[in-house]
């Protein structure tokens, strides 16, 4: 048969049905990992969501590194644990995104501060093995941050959180202890207060954090966390809280932050006579003061409902300033301008407070009781809102 039949047949056959394999030139190896990196950002700060796909090895646990080009800062994430330590930044996996497969994409996100420019991220690794050069970043710029989409993958920044240099909303946690930035305790003593992570009552979303708190001295329940990632300036506070009994006449607090310009005892927030006061440890002085006129300027905090609860905290000024429900609190201000009745106390001394944390909680003096949830705790130097 010359070369011309046999080409014939050949095609004759392969439209009969006869399957004709052709051999490829070798595949290129497949790259280790590849990085998708989104943000979101206004004049001092960003969100970013990275999506990283897996090469041809299937992971048990993921952790991606790599190193900033500026001077940004990671403040808070989700769907990964994320350390910063200068330049480099190291996200790890959580419990229920562990498992990677081969070519499987998994997403999280951050948040951050910047000035200057936001400068594009690089060196990414996946389990120690280079990614190559990410792809080039998707930037927007809005005049204020908005919320990245959710996705199957990736839970958007907890709302209602615009320029908070902290925002949390306890939907990362997996435990029923309060993990990542939050830690349980008490600076004084502990006894029978319990903080449990609380998959059945919410304010957003389907977790908050409950606080069974006992009466009596030694039962303190806390959780809290630094304020280090805030910044300096003016300290706003911002929390959701619901509890079961009414505030007491004896004095309980709720929230507590230690006070470095002050001995570092604790600066307060609770309740006496059955109404919200701010109490100062070292002195014991109170917000209002506890006369029926000085009571009659704050209010009572609501039980069986989500109460919003913020705070200013002026340190350079010496001034405080409280709302509940996004209406300021005429006797939980401290303004610079003696009122009778409120500030007497509290003027006593000269007061520039500097606070280095946030404790979030029950302390009772007596033998008051309560049991309460927090959720969406927002800090920043720039009022929040409700």
């Amino acid at each position: 048969m010359n070369r011309f039949a046999g080409a014939l047949a050949a095609v004759c056959l392969a439209a009969a049905g006869t399957t004709t394999v052709v051999a490829a030139a070798p595949a290129a190896a497949a790259p280790a990992c590849s990085v998708g990196y989104h943000v979101n950002q206004w004049q001092t700060g960003f969100t970013a969501e990275i999506t990283v796909t897996n090469g041809a090895t299937a992971l048990s646990s993921w952790t991606l590194t790599w190193h900033y080009a500026g001077n940004q800062s990671v403040t808070s994430a989700w769907n990964a644990t994320v350390r910063q330590s200068g330049a480099a930044v190291t996200a790890e996996s959580l419990p229920y995104n562990a498992s990677l497969p081969a070519g499987g994409s998994v997403s999280f996100g951050l948040q951050g501060t910047y000035s200057g420019t936001n400068a594009e991220p690089a060196d990414f690794a996946l389990n120690g093995v280079s990614c190559g050069d990410p792809a080039p970043p998707v930037t927007t710029t809005p005049t204020t941050p908005t919320t990245l989409p959710t996705t199957t993958t990736s839970a958007p920044p907890p709302a209602g959180c615009t320029g908070a240099a902290v925002c949390d909303d306890f939907e990362q946690q997996t435990g029923t202890t309060p993990g990542g930035r939050w830690t349980v305790g008490a600076a004084n003593c502990t006894g029978t207060g319990t903080v449990t992570v609380d998959g059945t009552v919410a304010h957003s979303g389907s977790r908050s954090v409950k606080v069974t708190g006992q009466g009596g001295y030694c039962n303190h329940a806390f959780l809290g966390t630094s304020l280090a990632d805030v910044g300096s300036g003016k300290l706003f506070g911002r929390f959701w809280v619901r509890h079961t009994t009414p505030l007491p006449t004896g004095h309980v607090a709720f929230m507590a932050m230690r006070d470095t310009a002050d001995g570092g005892r604790d600066l307060r927030a609770g309740g006496q006579n059955r109404a919200l006061q701010w109490n100062r440890e070292s002195d014991d002085a109170t917000l209002p003061a506890q006369s029926p006129a000085g009571v009659a300027q704050s209010v009572p905090l609501p039980t069986g409902t989500w109460s919003c609860f913020e705070f200013e905290v002026d340190g350079a000024a010496g001034q405080l300033r409280t709302w509940l429900g996004s209406a300021e609190v005429p006797g939980l201000v401290v303004d610079g301008v003696p009122t009778p009745d409120i500030d007497q106390q509290w003027l006593n001394h000269a007061w520039h407070p500097a606070p280095t944390d946030l404790r979030l909680g029950w302390e009772s003096y007596a033998g008051d009781a309560d049991t309460l949830w927090f959720d969406d705790v927002a800090l920043g130097t720039a009022r929040i809102g409700c």
